[in-house]
């Protein structure tokens, strides 16, 4: 008589190795909080629910790590490098629109006072969108969790490693800003001015803190979301709706941004970089 192999509940799961059920283990709770989002502490995430989801053996977790606290402290230091790459990635979306709306607004760019309304105008239709996605996203919620959780550490390794990831995620995410608004500069015809002192960097992280900002006081004050006014605060063709986020950060790139005098805008080759996105690479 010929045996079969066992099927179903009679067949041995394959035995893990140690670093593939770290692995599972810090991608199931990477899932929860990026679900849930942070708070001040890691208190609602429960190590229990993290070993059934990540299917691994109790006896592996805890050979592992003896204390829950410790997977904690490894759960940190994955956050601190995780979260910064996961935020202000490539949007083709915005991408798409920026290009819409410089093609709509070509006239914009028959004068250097009009170019610099026209960034303002970019500023306006999509701060309110990154604000907004900002406002609802669990990882964002994270994100700011982390610094202050990271204030709460004691001094030692874990700090020192959690301080460095952040340090890490911050420059890859202001380096991201800061191309796009040089991008964008370079179409329009415009620079910083000379005399400001700031690069696009300075510019970035400037408008990443106000944003920040926003972002956190508008559960206490909504109306940070919801508020409009018409205005024309830089020079447009006419008023338009502006939201507080809108103002705030458009207000602080005009402070830094200038035609440039040497930049003569040439539509055909404007008109091609808008409509294949090369622009934004």
């Amino acid at each position: 008589m010929t045996e079969t192999a066992p099927t179903g509940l009679g067949r041995r799961r394959r035995r893990l190795s140690d670093e593939e059920t770290e692995r599972r283990m810090l991608d199931a709770a990477l899932a929860m909080v990026n679900e849930a989002g942070l708070t001040v502490s890691l208190e609602h995430i429960s190590f229990e629910d993290v070993i059934r989801d990540a299917g691994v053996a109790r006896s592996a977790v805890y050979r592992r790590w003896p204390y829950k606290d410790l997977f904690f402290s490894d759960l940190l230091r994955e956050l601190a490098k995780g979260t910064g790459p996961a935020i202000g990635r490539g949007n083709p979306a915005a991408v798409e629109a920026i290009g819409r709306l410089i093609l709509e607004r070509a006239d914009w760019l028959r004068t250097p006072e009009l170019r610099r309304a026209l960034a303002a105008e970019v500023l306006r239709q999509a701060a309110l969108t990154e604000f907004e996605v900002f406002h609802r996203s669990a990882e964002w919620r994270t994100y700011f969790a982390l610094h202050a959780t990271f204030l709460s550490l004691p001094d030692g390794e874990l700090r020192d490693e959690v301080q460095a990831a952040l340090a890490g995620s911050e420059r890859q995410l202001l380096t991201r800003i800061a191309n796009a608004y040089r991008r964008v500069a370079r179409l329009l015809g415009l620079r910083l001015r000379p005399e400001s002192g700031a690069t696009f960097e300075t510019l970035a992280g400037l408008v990443s803190a106000t944003i920040r900002g926003m972002v956190i006081m508008a559960p206490a004050t909504p109306e940070i979301a919801t508020r409009r006014v018409e205005a024309n605060p830089f020079g447009a063709p006419q008023a338009e709706e502006w939201s507080e986020p809108a103002l705030g950060l458009a207000a602080l790139a005009m402070t830094f941004i200038e035609a440039d005098p040497e930049v003569e805008v040439e539509w055909t080759e404007l008109k091609q970089a808008l409509e294949s996105g090369s622009w934004a690479s």
